[in-house]
């Protein structure tokens, strides 16, 4: 049986070309938090504590409602159904299907049995899933939809040898008895995969100990608790989708798991989140926009009066976009988040200000719980620190840092590094590709992609901020700066 357990160990990976002088001032220059967290606990665990009030509700979908004792009793039958077709600790279990209360409970059945979950998305053409099946050496597609199975879910297993098994086969299993496979905080948790948009996709695999870190991170800075819902609105294959169907799971709150009909709906969704009483949504800023103007040309719609928070994430969120939430939806906070998919997902968060709006861009804000970050411009002998307001590449370190990418030594070993700044969890440094500054007060300014910056007669010239200025006018909902050499026809 293979397992992800060839993946690449701190010691493996490269040293980050960087002199002992700098190493200290970058010491002096990070940005840290430090926080005191009990990651000792699977989310499994936490609730099968809170199934002692059987009635307590923890997942509903629009077809079912399960409380924490039914969504642990189908999370024991899942995981033996999975133990009967052969998961064992350390192998990887693909779950695809619509989203519902099923894949919250597969979740879970994966953390019982110490394999890893890798969500398949039954949008993906039949080709991509055979390739994500492919590379995480999933031993087991397990397909969550109600009726008929998506077409390419089900090509994609043939295609990749990997066994099809739908979870209500789960009906006839007894449910598996034990605790948690939980021997180490570092073992890997979940294998998620990138876009792929500039290429094969890659399977970022996170551990344990990061994953339950950003969990609790969202529960100390959102102040949640168990009186919270929160919106599962993300696709399956958008790493959000983990922290927004098990964070309420850690407090003893409720997941509201929105279809993709109501999703896209926005009048629809409104009218959800008041039904429902959803406290928590997070969205991308594109999505944040169409939102408001939806409510906006339909006022009897509702006006999200018992959102607490919207996270906006996923691409740099506009000022304007900001500004109409402040003035239209004071009711609820506004998070600027950001993240990569290799660190657990978020490792910021900035509550949006009205002082803010008077920035050119808004900053990401500062560290989640235990995570440190480090800018670092690259010289020809090696990296050297950047002092706030210096513009320079984002790393990250801390508990929040995944293993690398599943079967692909040669590009863990281009984005990772072993630490040399601090004695961390994981020992491990990453590389993000992004451009930041650090803003006088401490938090970050996300500044686009290192590998957009151009220069036009000699001068250094950030596209991303040519592009910032544009998003600023209230006629503009999208804009995109590109180079073009008329002399050179290009």
């Amino acid at each position: 049986m293979t397992t992800v357990d060839g993946l690449l160990g701190s010691a493996d990976l490269p040293e980050l070309a960087i002199s002992p002088g700098e190493l200290q001032r970058a010491r002096d220059l990070a940005v840290t938090r430090d926080h005191a967290v009990d990651l000792a606990d699977a989310v499994i665990t936490r609730v099968e504590h809170f199934a002692r009030d059987r009635d307590r509700p923890a997942v509903r979908d629009a077809h079912h409602r399960l409380s924490y004792a039914e969504l642990a009793l189908e999370a024991r039958r899942l995981a033996g159904l999975m133990e009967r077709e052969g998961v064992t600790p350390g192998t990887v279990v693909a779950v695809g299907g619509e989203r519902g209360t099923s894949v919250v409970a597969a979740f879970l059945a994966t953390e019982l049995l110490g394999a890893l979950y890798l969500p398949a998305d039954g949008n993906w053409p039949a080709r991509r899933v055979a390739d994500v099946l492919g590379q995480a050496d999933a031993v087991m597609l397990l397909n969550t939809d109600r009726e008929a199975a998506a077409p390419s879910l089900i090509e994609g297993a043939r295609e990749a040898g990997v066994r099809f098994v739908r979870s209500g086969e789960a009906a006839s299993c007894e449910p598996w008895q034990g605790p948690a496979r939980l021997e180490r905080l570092d073992q890997p948790r979940y294998v998620l995969f990138t876009s792929g948009s500039t290429g094969r996709p890659k399977g970022a695999v996170v551990e344990h100990q990061g994953m339950l870190n950003h969990l609790h991170a969202k529960v100390v800075d959102l102040d949640l608790t168990e009186r919270d819902v929160v919106a599962q609105t993300a696709p399956l294959g958008f790493d959000i989708s983990i922290w927004q169907m098990l964070c309420p799971l850690v407090v003893g709150g409720e997941v509201a798991v929105v279809g993709d009909e109501t999703a896209h709906d926005s009048v629809a969704f409104a009218q959800l989140v008041g039904e429902q009483g959803v406290t928590v949504v997070e969205l991308v800023p594109t999505m944040v926009r169409l939102l408001m103007d939806d409510l906006a040309a339909a006022p009897t719609a509702g006006r999200l009066e018992g959102l607490r928070w919207m996270l906006a994430t996923g691409e740099e969120l506009p000022t304007e976009v900001a500004r109409r939430w402040l003035q239209e939806m004071p009711q609820a906070g506004l998070v600027n988040a950001y993240g990569p998919t290799e660190c657990s997902d978020d490792v910021t968060h900035h509550t949006v200000l009205p002082e803010d709006l008077d920035l050119l861009r808004l900053p990401i804000g500062t560290p989640v719980i235990n995570s440190q970050l480090y800018v670092l411009r690259r010289e020809d002998d090696g990296w050297q620190s950047c002092a706030p307001g210096e513009n320079g590449e984002l790393f990250v370190g801390g508990v929040c840092v995944g293993r690398g990418y599943v079967g692909d030594h040669d590009r863990t070993r281009d984005a990772f590094f072993r630490d040399p700044f601090r004695d961390t969890p994981t020992g491990r440094l990453y590389r993000t590709g992004d451009a930041v500054t650090v803003l006088p007060q401490g938090a970050l300014q996300y500044l686009g992609r290192v590998d957009r910056q151009v220069k036009i007669a000699g001068v250094r010239m950030e596209l991303g901020e040519i592009e910032a200025v544009l998003q600023r006018h209230p006629a503009v909902g999208a804009v995109s700066v590109v180079v073009h050499d008329f002399a050179r026809g290009r």
